[in-house]
């Protein structure tokens, strides 16, 4: 299967979308001039945007991509991941994040520094910062990987593509432009799946099939 104009139109659409979130936010007059507006969004923002940011963040490319594999080859023992998101979701959520709320805190190294020491926090900070840098190659290999399957797009170039519009939009808009893209990203992601469900379905003569 190959990308048709319809579909190299919509790829081009969400990459200019995205970037446009960016920019909007840069240029309006809540512009990211200060630590909170940047990195927290004046604090401001409703919990449903927030929500499927969130979801949005879990649910990268490895997520959509990889976890069909995995059960599809290995069967679906992989759901009981499931049981551990229970507890390391909830206990988080109900102990920690109120305390870092009311600490009125950038982030959790902020709040190693305040409990422990600086050594504490600049360990912390640089662990995070190797965890994510392989993790986000990762995230941005896979989908670079699917689209180099269906369009030919030369790999790298999607990997350098993807990861310049996300770097732009970020940069310029802050946490703001982040949790909106995230938004309309996650529509696009339940568009996405809706579609394969029902023409998958479709295709094999119903779900009952």
């Amino acid at each position: 299967m190959e990308f048709t104009v319809i579909d190299y139109s919509i790829f081009a659409l969400l990459l200019v979308l995205s970037s446009a979130i960016g920019l909007f936010y840069a240029l309006s007059g809540d512009r990211q001039r200060t630590v909170q507006e940047f990195l927290l969004a004046n604090r401001n923002m409703g919990f449903l945007p927030v929500a499927l940011s969130l979801l949005a963040t879990f649910q990268s490319a490895v997520a959509i991509l990889g976890v069909p594999a995995e059960i599809y080859r290995f069967g679906t023992e992989y759901w009981f991941l499931g049981c551990s998101y229970l507890l390391g979701l909830l206990i988080p959520a109900h102990i920690f994040i109120p305390i870092f709320y009311r600490l009125r805190i950038t982030s959790t190294y902020e709040y190693l520094e305040l409990r422990f020491n600086k050594t504490v926090r600049v360990f912390g900070t640089v662990t995070f910062i190797f965890q994510m840098v392989i993790y986000m190659g990762v995230v941005l290999y896979a989908p670079a990987l699917a689209l180099n399957a269906v369009t030919g797009f030369d790999l790298w170039s999607a990997v350098l593509t993807m990861g310049l519009v996300c770097t732009l939009y970020t940069t310029l808009g802050g946490l703001k432009a982040v949790i909106w893209t995230d938004v309309f990203q996650t529509l696009v992601m339940f568009a996405g799946q809706l579609a394969v469900i029902v023409v998958g379905a479709r295709r094999v003569g119903g779900m009952a099939r």
